[in-house]
């Protein structure tokens, strides 16, 4: 068994002409929460789609648990899965379900389990993120930080070798990213996962992750300990923990000169 669960070694993707990654690596050890970081558009979300299996690498490659992810075939998939849960961006819930139904569903669909057993197991899910007194509500019911919260006892379900967090604070309150922020660091210790968050959240992130990789321009620009981030000297780096307006990622999109703009636009 290796130290590092998921590896990325030398990854390029890209859709078309686009590239959006090129010769990425980044190591995941084992019981660590690793942040993913760095500007929209940068592909975080799409390093956890091919860690998942949903894309292929133009080169490189992911592995996962020693296993290289796309040359895994369906049922390779499928097996690599079940070791996997997924916190989507604002929750993903099912709407026709209720919430006992939403956390149900893994079991369900991956083991043959008795209905007395998927009982317990959703009740102890959801009595683990504070919500079991829910269990009968509907998604429409729900607040935003209800919703990611039963979102994460879904995610945890099968309890996973691996955890994955989409934008896990996009839209909440500062009281709902607090309780956030806490189930995941503490649910990981407790389950022994290793997981892997991608967020635009500095100072949130900073204060609970293991290490960080900074990602731009289709390459790593950074990575280290949120204290060694802090003190970074790099420009890229320091305007993006410190929010600089201008910098490395410029405030004006790639435009000619203004004043030729406006000439053009005085003569048509």
């Amino acid at each position: 068994m290796t130290d590092n669960i998921v590896e990325i070694n030398n990854l390029s993707f890209g859709y078309g002409h686009r590239h959006l990654h090129k010769g990425v690596n980044m190591k995941f050890p084992r019981g660590k929460v690793v942040a993913i970081m760095g500007g929209s558009g940068s592909g975080k979300t799409t390093l956890l789609r091919l860690i998942g299996g949903q894309l292929r690498p133009t080169h490189g490659e992911v592995k996962v648990d020693g296993k290289v992810v796309h040359k895994q075939d369906r049922a390779g998939i499928y097996a690599l899965r079940r070791k996997m849960g997924m916190l989507f961006q604002f929750g993903a819930l099912f709407t026709d379900l209720s919430v006992y139904d939403n956390v149900a569903f893994p079991m369900r669909e991956h083991t043959n389990l008795p209905e007395s057993m998927i009982r317990d197991l959703v009740l102890m899910k959801l009595n683990a993120v504070g919500l079991r007194g829910a269990c009968n509500l509907m998604p429409s019911e729900l607040s935003g930080g209800m919703s990611r919260r039963i979102a994460l006892a879904r995610a945890i379900a099968l309890d996973p070798a691996i955890i994955m967090y989409d934008e896990p604070f996009a839209g909440l309150d500062p009281i709902s990213m607090g309780v956030i922020v806490n189930l995941i660091r503490n649910l990981n210790d407790v389950l022994g996962a290793t997981s892997i968050v991608v967020t635009h959240d500095i100072h949130e992130t900073f204060s609970f992750v293991d290490y960080v990789y900074f990602v731009a321009d289709g390459v790593v620009a950074a990575e280290g300990t949120p204290d060694e981030l802090r003190a970074s000297k790099l420009p890229f780096v320091h305007q993006f923990v410190h929010g600089d307006v201008d910098g490395p990622v410029p405030f004006h999109y790639n435009a000619p000169d203004y004043r030729q703009d406006l000439m053009r636009a005085t003569r048509a």
